[in-house]
């Protein structure tokens, strides 16, 4: 055969496996064909006619409620922590920290007699928008050779002040800035409904993030640098003080007690907290059920920070038993208990119920959506998006049955504004706690020892209540 007509065979055999492949139909796509299988496989009768009939016109968790569990639930529980009043943290992602203030709040009651106290957490929400806004400012600075696409970048410029937060974001203010008492700093209506306060903020610190970036990359001075930041943080600050107010750097406190006794004395933020709360904030750990990575192991998650010179959060992870077995301790000597939680899953508000069973949407739509804790995590099925506080246990032979949880969603929600969370929902959707050092082993204290393992800013854990 000629060399020009293999030339050509071959030419014609590539031109043909071009084509081939150029009209071949994609196999993952729903044709029209896919979509009329799909009706003729669904039969309805009168049994899924009352279903759908049922379910278009009736709330799906009223219509897959376990009313059993309902009528058989009480409100009574073996250990309870004495506390006065219930939080609202209103239209704000500000749980972590009602959470951690929650956890104060009875010991400030029971020493000085109070019926009722309530910190100001305007005065540390300001705090906290301020501190983050610098920390923006010093990650776009340190990372002006990257590509905005870059994904650390994107990372960061997502929400620059975004509400949430973590138990080291929480101490992290108070040991800076200290704490006051609400009437000292109460509550705005943008401190109560943040979103647009927060979309102003972001957006200013994102214009910002491109002149800050030119001017590293435009090799300006250090110093030039550094007073075009402080000037930036001059305008936030500003905006602050307009939407919440002036934090006050010494106020009054003037209380009547329980014995009609009038009490007044004049304090600076740092003092309240020493004097009155008197709290070691170093004295706490946080404790993780992570089950996508070993248990017994010290963690630390990049970027998990609020206040610029500050650690990220590190914590000590735990299988969920040994969790339960030493909050369990810690509740029954009457200490409150900071927690994060997936509150996306099975809670029935009318009666403050929080249980694995509470809904049983698998049989009314005949589906599965059994998953592991691991395989949640993994999917971003499971995150930890608030933060309460336990704050009592119902034990029965030495087990609990349901913890007692105080949350921040005010009185309408709930059974006046507290949840009754049964043991197994906290297997589930349990995923950290804040325990005091004293009421850990030291076999376990000793893991803080090693060197942490360090996670990713993406990381599952890594978003903040």
């Amino acid at each position: 055969m000629k060399k020009s007509s293999r030339f050509l065979i071959i030419l014609l055999t590539i031109s043909a496996l071009l084509c081939s492949t150029s009209i071949a139909k994609p196999t993952g796509n729903i044709s029209p064909e896919l979509v009329r299988k799909f009706d003729r496989q669904l039969t309805i009768d009168g049994n899924s006619r009352t279903i759908m009939n049922a379910v278009t016109g009736t709330d799906l968790r009223q219509l897959t409620l376990n009313r059993e569990l309902v009528n058989k639930h009480n409100d009574i529980f073996s250990m309870k922590i004495k506390t006065e009043g219930i939080t609202d943290q209103n239209s704000t992602g500000r749980c972590w920290m009602f959470a951690g203030f929650n956890i104060m709040r009875p010991a400030v009651i029971k020493k000085h007699n109070l019926s009722s106290f309530e910190f100001s957490e305007t005065y540390l929400f300001f705090y906290d928008k301020l501190e983050k806004a610098n920390l923006f400012l010093e990650n776009m600075i340190a990372t002006a050779d990257k590509d905005l696409t870059d994904r650390l970048l994107q990372k960061y410029l997502e929400s620059p002040v975004a509400d949430g937060g973590w138990w080291n974001y929480f101490t992290g203010l108070i040991e800076k800035y200290g704490v006051i008492p609400k009437d000292a700093m109460g509550e705005t209506v943008n401190s109560e409904k943040s979103r647009s306060m927060n979309y102003i903020i972001d957006n200013l610190l994102r214009t910002d993030a491109i002149t800050l970036r030119k001017m590293v990359q435009n090799k300006a001075k250090k110093r030039d640098i550094e007073a075009k930041k402080e000037a930036m943080l001059a305008d936030v600050y500003r905006m602050l003080v307009y939407n919440l107010g002036r934090p006050p750097q010494e106020f009054v406190w003037r209380y009547c007690d329980k014995d009609k006794n009038i009490v007044e004395k004049t304090y600076t933020p740092k003092q309240f907290f020493d004097e009155v709360v008197g709290l070691d904030l170093n004295d706490y750990v946080m404790i993780f059920d992570h089950a996508m990575y070993p248990y017994n192991k010290h963690y630390q998650i990049q970027t998990s920070r609020n206040i610029f010179e500050n650690e990220d959060m590190d914590f000590i992870n735990l299988d969920i038993a040994t969790i339960k077995k030493l909050t369990l301790a810690t509740v029954t000597d009457s200490i409150p208990v900071w927690f994060a939680a997936d509150v996306g899953h099975y809670m029935e508000r009318d009666h403050g119920i929080m249980a694995k069973d509470i809904f049983d949407y698998e049989s009314l739509f005949g589906i599965d959506l059994s998953m592991s804790k691991k395989d949640r995590l993994l999917t971003r099925a499971l995150t930890p998006n608030h933060g309460m506080a336990f704050i009592g246990v119902d034990v029965k032979n030495d087990k609990p049955i349901k913890w007692l949880v105080e949350n921040s969603w005010g009185t309408d929600i709930g059974n006046k504004g507290r949840w009754s969370m049964y043991d197994n929902w906290f297997d589930d959707y349990v995923l950290t706690v804040v325990l005091p050092k004293d009421h850990i082993p030291e076999d376990i204290l000793k893991i803080l020892k090693t060197k942490p393992t360090v996670l990713p800013p993406w990381d599952p854990m890594s978003d903040p209540n």
